[in-house]
């Protein structure tokens, strides 16, 4: 009798020990905002290596039921610290300085006061001193300063930009050696799920060294990309807190393997809100090696804005409620969409009533995310793609050649590639 006694008392005191261990961060879906601080022959081109993102799980065999709470916190905060040890040197704080443009004086710009921006980076390529971080922490400036976790600042040079997917590449100029720091892996962000623990490292508030973790909230979003019009498709959604100065800082898995680039958070305050953004690992495998040979990236553009097809839309366009696709609304002049005879949008009333698109190469589109998402990362400029589109209730199949996709557009950010 007492021991039945003893052993739900057990239990209960366990059950309510892990309960207790357990936090819910709840966000909000507010104004997408980026991390950087304010004022204070042709040679292939093969992506960066990926190493596969393993379960997120800590292991926690032998723990018995007497302290097993305490052992799982103990367990947890080691893998942490471990996790911060092996990367807090590969992490950097990037300062740049910027022009103030003041009023115009005698029809010239006057330069106003330097102002500086505060930013992060990790280290690509130890050997060769190569940083990557995001193109809103640099952009303006032509050289930067890097300051490694030891306090030492060394110059660096920004060798490659890409606005377009929020990625840049510095390279150290000075002489960096007595720097204890290593390249950091690149994981396979196609393999994470939501619910994954992850975390973040960087500088927020200039706070420089800075770890904080949390979860995936969810993948495949898509962040518009509001200055230069267009969208950055599959970006990691995170619930762990990161901040102004944490932009270009990585996202780590449980293994210490990059899954991200901290980017942006959606916060009306400027300030971490419960959501926060990360360009995707793949993307940067993708990308960062035409950066550092190159200096850009040419992106593949079809020229393209639209709409979901909804259940309401579809009864008022003549496709069944259930049609899935997407509504072209309009078509850039001379783009490979128009060449290819794409329809915009009819002038009738506000409804979009242009060419439905439904797949791209065989692939069922349901969303303006998978056009997007399905050229950007499978597709490169000059390849052909065939477009197959409803109009007027007859199916279409039309073939594009896509271009490089124009760093300025006056199209909306739903833009299909």
């Amino acid at each position: 009798m007492h021991k039945g006694i003893i052993i739900l008392v057990i239990i209960s005191i366990v059950l309510a020990s892990l309960l207790a261990i357990q936090v819910i961060q709840d966000g909000n879906n507010l104004v997408v905002t980026q991390l950087n601080t304010r004022p204070v022959g042709v040679q292939s081109i093969q992506p960066l290596p990926v190493t596969n993102t393993a379960e997120n799980s800590l292991n926690t065999t032998g723990l018995t039921v007497n302290g097993t709470a305490l052992a799982m916190l103990n367990a947890e905060s080691a893998v942490f610290n471990q996790i911060f040890k092996k990367v807090e040197n590969s992490v950097v704080q990037i300062t740049s300085t910027v022009n103030a443009i003041g009023p115009t004086i005698n029809g010239n710009p006057f330069q106003g006061q330097q102002s500086a921006r505060l930013g992060s980076g990790f280290i690509q390529d130890a050997a060769r001193g190569l940083i990557v971080t995001n193109n809103h922490v640099i952009q303006g400036s032509n050289t930067v300063d890097v300051t490694f976790a030891s306090g030492n600042t060394y110059s660096a040079k920004v060798i490659g930009t890409d606005p377009l997917s929020d990625l840049a590449i510095l390279q150290i100029t000075d002489d960096f050696s007595d720097e204890h720091t290593a390249s950091l892996q690149l994981g396979n962000s196609s393999q994470l799920e939501v619910g994954q623990q992850v975390i973040a490292i960087g500088n927020p508030f200039a706070l420089s060294n800075s770890m904080t973790n949390g979860i995936i909230s969810q993948v495949g979003r898509l962040l518009p990309n509001q200055e230069m019009g267009f969208s950055i498709p599959d970006v990691i959604q995170t619930d762990a807190s990161i901040n102004p100065g944490n932009s270009g800082g990585p996202l780590l898995d449980i293994q210490g393997n990059v899954i991200g680039v901290n980017s942006a958070i959606s916060s009306e305050t400027g300030e971490f809100a419960g959501i926060g953004f990360a360009i995707p690992s793949n993307t940067v495998a993708r990308i960062v090696p035409y950066l550092i040979r190159d200096g850009k990236y040419d992106h593949p553009w079809l020229g393209i804005a639209g709409v979901n097809l909804t259940p309401n839309l579809a009864q008022q366009l003549g496709p069944p409620r259930d049609s899935k696709g997407v509504v072209v609304a309009s078509v850039t002049p001379g783009s490979p969409a128009d060449i290819a005879g794409i329809i915009g949008r009819v002038e009738n009333g506000n409804i979009p009533a242009g060419d439905i698109i439904t797949a791209v190469d065989g692939h069922q589109v349901k969303r303006m995310e998978d056009i997007i998402s399905y050229i950007e990362e499978q597709k490169s400029v000059g390849d052909k793609v065939v477009i197959t589109v409803n109009r007027g209730g007859q199916s279409l199949d039309l073939t594009a050649t896509l271009q490089a996709r124009p760093l300025a557009t006056s199209q909306r950010s739903a833009d299909g590639g």
